[in-house]
């Protein structure tokens, strides 16, 4: 979506409709997460309740207000927000390798958090929204599940078709819910106005001052309340700074706290409401209406955290930290409206094993917090390292931010970790197996791709050897090699000439770069390398795509085809010539053994270089090549 060509409300409605989803919708789990707790179930006074509100309050106001909305939405790579794009911005600072090392580090962890939350959010989301059936029908509460997993069915059946269509609606819906989100809670504001008071940080304050221990428990289940700041900064390419900051201080945050406080003073008044006290916010003539606003939310809430999924997999996928994946695009007029096959009915599976092993949100909820808190805690130190290394500002300043954002993101990753036994494993053990994933990848191409070298050699001994050949025949038309290593010979093109000594008279080796910005501009897309083997009918062009760009080499060279006359052949009759790597493991002590396991299966079932790169398959021919591991 192009900001500077969309008006500002309207991008603030779609804004509605793909940020503030996840955020949105945890006033549905999130006070009822905090007291199913033993010791706050049993302390209900006002002071406890009001102290709860008050910090829930102060946790959204101070993490995304003022940390991600203030300051962390102000570094971006190009315009693009997020922890792939601030690693991918960090890697490019000239710093120490350990420093860089560790940095990149942290961005893969959180990037494997990032997949925790995407599994949990539609389940929990959209289970707590059904959940409300039992406040309406009690006797229906068996049909609960059955109803959650038919109705995430649908959505990630759903994704191979695109939301291009519904997705038009997700702002509107998103706009009644929080409208009627925010009205829910002004009706018991209205009724008891002292609840008020815990807009005052010294309710927070008193709260952790006199009952430390429970203000603790307490901030396991908070976090819950600040689920989808990430979502803010992630998305901001797509809409902006400004229309996020807009729409969250004009209706969300509003919206937000009304909510919660008005859930407090409903608590406080009638302490059994805790079983479900936003649904009984309501008059019991509305509930229905309001039980199907609230699944069409955690719907919308569900689809943006699958497509932030689809896309951040994308981003990795193109800086190489993940096996190249079939990657679809469901819209044609919309950039960035994409389907990931593998990924999604990956997160589906999970996400029914989830609920049916979990049973009801609130169970869920402690297995929830983890991988927020992990996240938001990454998010901070990376944009420390932002304000650093690239900003240049002083260490007082780092020391002072750190102080204020990293003590509260500690805060809620230590008070989260007594979940672990009880549900917080599984983010933890999810995040684990996609850190293990990637870090297996990153080191299995570093040998692969050492492997390969060798047995590529140099392009300008490649082109000696050629000359000196008598027996190679030079067949008419034009060929196109893809290279994965500039100034080195395709494996394609030296088998081409090793085993069936021929050659087309037009070859062009083609050289892909991925390069650490979210978008390459068209009129930068191509670099045409002066190698001088021009005379020799073989030239060399670097394709440069960004780490959001989707790579379409045939388009890329027609384009710089048309604008360029350095290079010369029939694009429509050329054929493509691609290496494909078969991975041999030995017992070679580079890798351990599981790794190299890991690493063979998902060299075996990667996409196709063909397909990843949108070449046409009448006219492409992959060669095979083996390389030991």
């Amino acid at each position: 979506m192009n900001v500077k060509k969309t008006g500002g409300w309207s991008l603030a409605l779609g804004a509605l409709g793909v940020v503030f989803g996840d955020i949105g919708t945890s006033p549905l789990y999130a006070f009822r997460a905090i007291f199913s707790h033993e010791q706050l179930s049993q302390a209900t006074s006002r002071s406890v309740i009001y102290g709860v509100v008050s910090l829930v309050i102060w946790s959204v106001i101070l993490v995304v207000s003022v940390k991600y909305v203030g300051f962390i939405m102000r570094a971006n790579n190009k315009g693009e927000g997020g922890i792939m794009a601030l690693a991918a911005l960090l890697n490019t600072v000239k710093i120490s390798r350990r420093v860089k090392l560790l940095l990149v580090l942290l961005g893969i962890v959180g990037v494997s958090l990032f997949y925790g939350d995407s599994v949990i959010t539609p389940a929990i989301s959209v289970l707590s929204a059904v959940e409300g059936i039992q406040i309406v029908a009690p006797r229906l509460h068996q049909v609960i599940i059955p109803v959650t997993l038919i109705v995430l069915s649908g959505l990630f059946l759903l994704q191979q078709k695109g939301t291009a269509v519904i997705g038009r609606l997700f702002g509107p819906v998103m706009f009644v819910w929080f409208v009627v989100m925010g009205i829910g809670g002004l009706g018991q504001i209205v009724a008891r106005p002292e609840i008020l008071q815990v807009l005052s940080p010294v309710v927070a304050m008193q709260f952790f001052t006199t009952h430390p221990a429970l203000a603790f428990i307490a901030m396991g289940s908070v976090v819950l309340a600040i689920t989808g700041a990430e979502a803010l900064y992630a998305d901001m390419g797509h809409f902006g700074r400004g229309p996020i900051a807009r729409t969250w201080f004009w209706l969300v945050f509003p919206a937000l706290a009304l909510n919660y406080i008005g859930q407090a003073a409903l608590i406080t008044h009638n302490h059994a409401a805790i079983s479900n006290p936003f649904y009984l916010l309501f008059p019991e003539a509305t509930r229905i209406p309001v039980i199907i606003l609230a699944t069409l939310a955690t719907l919308i809430a569900s689809q943006a955290v699958i497509s932030g999924a689809f896309s951040l997999t994308r981003q990795a996928v193109q800086l190489r930290y993940l096996p190249r994946l079939i990657v679809k695009h469901t819209s044609s007029q919309e950039f960035g409206q994409i389907y990931v096959p593998f990924v999604n009915w990956t997160l589906f599976g999970l996400v029914v094993l989830l609920i049916i092993g979990f049973g009801s949100s609130a169970k869920l909820a402690t297995a929830y917090g983890i991988a927020v808190s992990g996240t938001l805690a990454i998010d901070t130190i990376l944009f420390l390292a932002v304000a650093r290394f690239i900003w240049r500002k002083p260490l007082l300043s780092i020391f002072a931010g750190a102080a204020v954002f990293l003590s509260v993101d500690l805060l809620f990753v230590s008070s989260n970790l007594s979940k672990i036994l009880h549900g917080g494993w599984f983010p933890i053990l999810l995040a684990l197996t996609v850190f293990a994933t990637i870090l297996t990848w990153i080191q299995g191409q570093k040998i692969t791709s050492k492997e390969r070298l060798e047995l590529e050699g140099t392009l300008d001994s490649f082109i000696n050897e050629l000359r000196l050949s008598k027996d190679i025949t030079r067949l008419p038309g034009s060929a196109v090699y893809l290279s994965y290593h500039p100034h080195y010979t395709p494996l394609a093109l030296r088998a081409t000439v090793d085993r069936l000594h021929e050659l087309h008279e037009h070859v062009v080796i083609v050289n892909i770069e991925t390069k650490s910005v979210p978008h390459v501009a068209e009129s930068a897309r191509a670099r045409f390398d002066a190698l001088g083997y021009e005379d020799d009918g073989i030239s060399h062009i670097t394709l440069h795509f960004g780490f959001k760009d989707t790579p379409n080499v045939p388009k890329a060279l027609e384009e710089a085809h048309i604008t360029s006359k350095e290079v010369d052949f029939n694009l429509d009759k050329a054929s493509y010539f691609v290496s494909t790597l078969n991975i041999v493991p030995t017992h070679r002590k580079n890798l351990a053994w599981l790794q190299k396991v890991l690493y063979v299966t998902m060299s075996k079932n990667a996409a196709s270089p063909t397909d990843y790169y949108k070449l046409p398959l009448e006219r492409t021919v992959e060669m095979s090549s083996y390389i030991k591991l």
